[in-house]
């Protein structure tokens, strides 16, 4: 019962003085889930069923990536590290499969700088293979790990079987996940990224196109992929940079290639023109206060340690709200620019961001009498 009480009171809700165009509610794309976020402030531009669970087919790519980018950022290889080519690599994403392959030659060695761009460029399923075999062991333990890697960066949705995509009732992401995922990579990644925008790559005296058929399209679009998956339709997960601003954006569930295409640029064409940076909170102001339970002080205030902006469309207004959630009360002893809690802002029932906040001073433990006093209180507030 005292449980169950205490979670009713982890939310302080506070009303702000702001407007949100209603514009984003109502924007429509023929995608079956999407998910669209502003690179700088974090804030949700759109979403639509971005958490059912969905195939991610060439789209798992992305963590495959992410894990060797983490093992070349903690050194655990280095970009001349070369691997072999196993037939299993060479029958399942080479020559022989007729799938997406960068035709790495059957018992060869092979860079993993130039695995790296046969994946990024080319989708590459043999890459995928060399670089989980040479990593992990086997495409089955180099999964695991991938999967183990989504959980530490809270992409808790995803799921994975094996390192390529292929079809596998195991495989699954939400376009959240994927959204999140491709702005880790550009932003924890700086050094790689670009390798996801490269037009072009030659492997075994083949010449390839970038796969992902917005880099050619010259609107700004600068990473990330496409897949497909039978029963599914196609998606794409892309990155746009323009007058400052980037975006990424999930799409998943369309129809046909053509129909990917334009609602790709629609919805990237929407979201740089229909929307302006807001400020909400300055960094250090007050954004909330929480309790406190056995202190010389009550109560302690609540800020951020950075700035607080949204991205807010920039027609027909609607009123924004903000809720600080705690743990209520925070225990003793309470130090200064310690973590508390989160700020969530929402217009509507819509979640636009949320931002860390902590303790804006210390609060020492108060008196004994005090003590007595907040004992007998949250004894009479938890069991009247």
């Amino acid at each position: 019962m005292r449980a169950r009480l205490v979670s009713i009171f982890l939310l302080i809700a506070v009303i702000l003085g702001l407007t949100l165009p209603a514009q984003a509610q109502v924007f429509e794309t023929k995608a079956k889930q999407a998910y669209l976020i502003d690179a700088e402030t974090g804030t949700v531009l759109f979403a639509k069923d971005e958490n059912a669970p969905v195939p991610p087919a060439s789209l798992a790519k992305l963590m495959t990536m992410e894990v060797v980018f983490d093992a070349l950022a903690r050194k655990e290889l280095t970009l001349d590290t070369e691997f072999p080519v196993s037939e299993y690599a060479w029958r399942t994403g080479g020559a022989p499969s007729g799938t997406s392959t960068m035709f790495a030659a059957l018992k060869s060695r092979v860079r993993v700088v130039d695995l790296i761009q046969g994946v990024t460029v080319q989708l590459a399923n043999d890459g995928c293979i060399i670089l989980a075999e040479g990593i992990a062991g086997s495409e089955e333990a180099y999964a695991k790990r991938m999967t183990a890697r989504a959980k530490e960066l809270g992409l808790s949705a995803s799921v994975f079987n094996n390192a390529t995509g292929l079809p596998d009732p195991k495989n699954v992401a939400t376009m959240r996940d994927l959204a999140m995922l491709s702005r880790h990579i550009q932003t924890r990644y700086p050094d790689f990224f670009p390798y996801y925008s490269q037009p072009e790559f030659e492997w075994n005296k083949i010449r390839q196109r970038n796969r992902n058929p917005l880099i050619a399209a010259n609107i700004g679009v600068d990473g990330f992929a496409a897949g497909f998956a039978e029963g599914y339709g196609y998606a794409i997960v892309s990155t746009m940079q323009k007058d400052g601003r980037r975006v990424f954006l999930a799409l998943g569930g369309l129809a046909s290639e053509k129909e990917r295409l334009e609602e790709t640029r629609k919805i990237l064409d929407w979201a740089m023109s229909a929307f302006e940076k807001k400020r909400l909170f300055a960094s250090g102001e007050v954004v909330g206060e929480a309790s406190v339970y056995g202190g010389d002080a009550s109560h302690v205030e609540l800020v951020t340690s950075e700035p607080v902006d949204v991205l807010v469309p920039v027609n027909n207004p609607e009123r924004l709200t903000a809720k600080v959630i705690y743990r209520w009360p925070l225990p003793m002893p309470v130090e200064a620019g310690k973590a508390a809690g989160t700020l969530r802002i929402w217009s509507g029932e819509r979640l636009l961001r949320e931002v860390p906040v902590e303790t804006a001073q210390s609060v020492q433990e108060g008196t004994l009498r005090s003590r007595a006093l907040d004992a007998l209180q949250e004894l009479l507030f938890f069991w009247l």
